[in-house]
């Protein structure tokens, strides 16, 4: 593969699924403003940012595929992110607690040399559990990266825990990127995940 990729993110998660692809890349810090749109849906607020995060760094890597990629919860008519310190994710849970919860997981590849961008976003529906303030409380203690994940649920830990039901096509797409998506688009455009990855 002679095209470099770029991930625009700087999110231990998404850097670690791409590790786990044994996809070449090099992580960058996108320059693009994150805040929600009135009236924007969470699909579409996923997907813009998503989208924004790998146009953000196009003049910079112009010759290189470019992987954005952003995340939105909805629940209870209304759009959650990733709630940043403890206060906010005890705040969080305690509102998600027993809930359903649609999890949107956009991503895009941005071929910076042909000005091609291919887009995609995931639906995931997860069923939390009903929690106690001492299962919240002890849950952020064991598991501190929450504050960093969309309605602080990391999935792939402890949050496990928090769970009762997940419905998705790619189960890989909670934890950030749609992998089943990806690995079929980078096909497309020419490089095969298991004949050329690392």
């Amino acid at each position: 593969m002679n095209t470099p990729i770029i991930l625009a993110s700087t999110s231990v998660f998404r850097q670690q699924q791409l590790r786990t692809l044994g996809i070449p890349f090099t992580a960058a810090k996108p320059m693009f403003d994150e805040t929600p749109l009135a009236g924007e849906s969470a699909a579409d607020t996923a997907l813009r940012l998503a989208e924004g995060k790998a146009r953000s760094l196009a003049e910079i890597y112009p010759q290189h595929w470019i992987i954005g990629a952003d995340q939105v919860a909805w629940c209870n008519g209304r759009q959650l992110g990733k709630p940043m310190s403890v206060a906010n994710a005890e705040q969080m849970l305690r509102e998600l607690s027993g809930r359903r919860i649609e999890f949107y997981s956009a991503a895009c590849v941005l071929d910076t040399a042909k000005s091609s961008l291919h887009t995609h976003v995931d639906t995931t529906v997860v069923q939390m559990r009903v929690l106690s303030d001492e299962q919240i409380r002890r849950y952020l203690a064991r598991e501190p990266d929450a504050v960093y994940c969309a309605g602080a649920a990391k999935s792939e830990g402890l949050g496990a825990a928090l769970l009762w039901r997940i419905d998705s096509e790619d189960p890989n797409a909670l934890i950030g990127l749609p992998l089943f998506w990806l690995v079929s688009c980078l096909q497309r455009l020419g490089f095969d995940v298991l004949t050329e990855g690392e």
